[in-house]
């Protein structure tokens, strides 16, 4: 039935919309190395707007544990080391008048652990907006019985969304496995 296909397909791509999301949360979570992604979280007060710092700022990695942070304008510099203090990523800006340098701590097993629990964490969330999906899709799919469609076709499309959660929810926990590997090697 060509209703049922459009579900499904909705389905799927609901489930790699979650699946993006999760890997953009995995993205910021820090594993001892420098990314410039590590601060795409903080927003700067620039001409009274709150801006991403990448929208004000350039940030690089001049090696594998410091940032380099030069704004487009030196007027900001104060804004870019505050908005970075409250942050809750716990890092030390040092400004030099012209750019912000930040060390990037090296990672200790008790952090490592809670850095884990995090990966776990975001990564049952993903797998919730996958079961979701798949809870919804299933309650369209029984609707589909009421206008007419077989049950023996209701029941095919169910059996769909379910190979669909599966083969997700086995993504997730590969990109789990993967991101917990980068944060406990040292």
């Amino acid at each position: 039935m060509e209703e049922i296909e459009l579900f499904l397909e909705e389905a799927k791509q609901l489930m790699d919309k979650a699946i993006d999301h999760l890997n953009q949360e995995l993205s910021k979570i820090r594993a001892g190395k420098a990314m410039p992604n590590m601060l795409d979280g903080i927003f700067v007060e620039y001409y009274g707007n709150m801006t991403p710092l990448n929208q004000v700022a350039s940030v690089n990695t001049p090696d594998a544990r410091s940032l380099l942070i030069k704004p487009w304008e030196k007027a900001i510099l104060n804004d870019i080391e505050r908005a970075i203090i409250n942050s809750d990523l716990g890092l030390n800006p040092q400004n030099d008048g012209e750019t912000i340098r930040i060390g990037i701590p090296p990672l200790t097993e008790e952090r490592r652990m809670g850095l884990v629990k995090q990966v776990k964490a975001e990564a049952e969330k993903g797998k919730i907006s996958v079961r979701n999906v798949r809870k919804d899709t299933n309650d369209s799919l029984r609707k589909l019985i009421k206008e007419g469609v077989s049950e023996d076709l209701v029941k095919g499309g169910e059996a769909e969304v379910q190979k669909l959660t599966d083969s997700h929810t086995a993504r997730i926990d590969k990109l789990i496995a993967v991101k917990e590997e980068d944060i406990m090697t040292i």
